[in-house]
């Protein structure tokens, strides 16, 4: 690879980044007051969490993840908890769109997922969340995704892939995505754009269907589980396609 390929990658990137959306953001104040509204003395906190807090969202996602952190001794199951605050959101005229562990919303233009998550008793910062895709549970540390993320060497190449993914319309988890990035890179250099990125499409060509990935704040979380085979099967041919094709534009824009 050569300059030029970096210097087309680093201008889809920046093409394509999304600016970091704060917490006390005033677009968010509405849906702060109706999560506060719904969750009532069982709120513990709402926190900024997702990719906008790991530094590697893109335009055309969520723009920032809201993380409501319930006090431990809330009784509903998580499952009752995902579809009351679904509900809720809805009674107050907004439109939802149900996901894998989020409720997603849009509000003044800022497209927004909600996490509801029950604090698990005597462990900090460690949650239950509701997994609805496959109708379970899991616990997760979403502080401590966030800082490995956000210290990773290779955000600029987890950001590509971002921007991959959504350019070829696939689904693939981000904090899946992300630990496959990371995967992909653990012994590559930093900086070198262009080689680390067709890496990790090599990577997802030849590695990513039977690779184990787990939460990196619970080892019995199996983030590669989220996906079917069939729907990892969808990436190893689209990253097939990317490799066989001669021009970067026709891979990312």
């Amino acid at each position: 690879m050569d300059s030029e390929s970096d210097n087309y990658l680093k201008s889809v990137i920046i093409n394509n980044k999304s600016a970091p959306v704060s917490i006390d953001d005033y677009r968010l104040s509405n849906i702060k007051s109706i999560v506060n509204s719904w969750a009532g003395n069982q709120l513990s906190e709402i926190i900024k969490s997702g990719s906008s807090a790991k530094g590697t969202a893109i335009k055309g996602v969520s723009d920032i993840d809201l993380f409501i952190s319930l006090k431990s001794d809330t009784r509903e199951t998580l499952k009752e908890l995902y579809n009351s605050l679904d509900s809720y959101v809805k009674s107050k005229g907004i439109n939802t769109k149900r996901q894998n562990v989020s409720i997603g919303i849009i509000q003044y233009g800022l497209a927004i997922d909600l996490v509801p998550g029950t604090k698990q008793s005597g462990y900090q910062n460690y949650h239950s969340i509701y997994v609805s895709k496959k109708d379970t549970w899991t616990q997760t540390n979403v502080k401590v995704q966030i800082n490995l993320i956000s210290n990773s060497i290779h955000k600029d190449e987890i950001i590509l892939t971002k921007i991959w993914r959504k350019n070829h319309g696939l689904d693939f988890p981000s904090m899946y995505l992300e630990l496959i990035v990371i995967e992909a890179l653990k012994y590559k250099p930093v900086g070198d754009l262009s080689n680390n990125f067709w890496a990790v499409l090599a990577y997802l060509k030849n590695d990513f269907v039977e690779k184990l990935i787990t939460d990196p704040s619970n080892s019995n979380n199996r983030l590669s589980d989220i996906l079917y085979k069939y729907e990892k099967e969808a990436i190893v041919i689209k990253a097939k396609e990317s490799i066989s094709e001669k021009y970067w534009s026709d891979i990312v824009w």
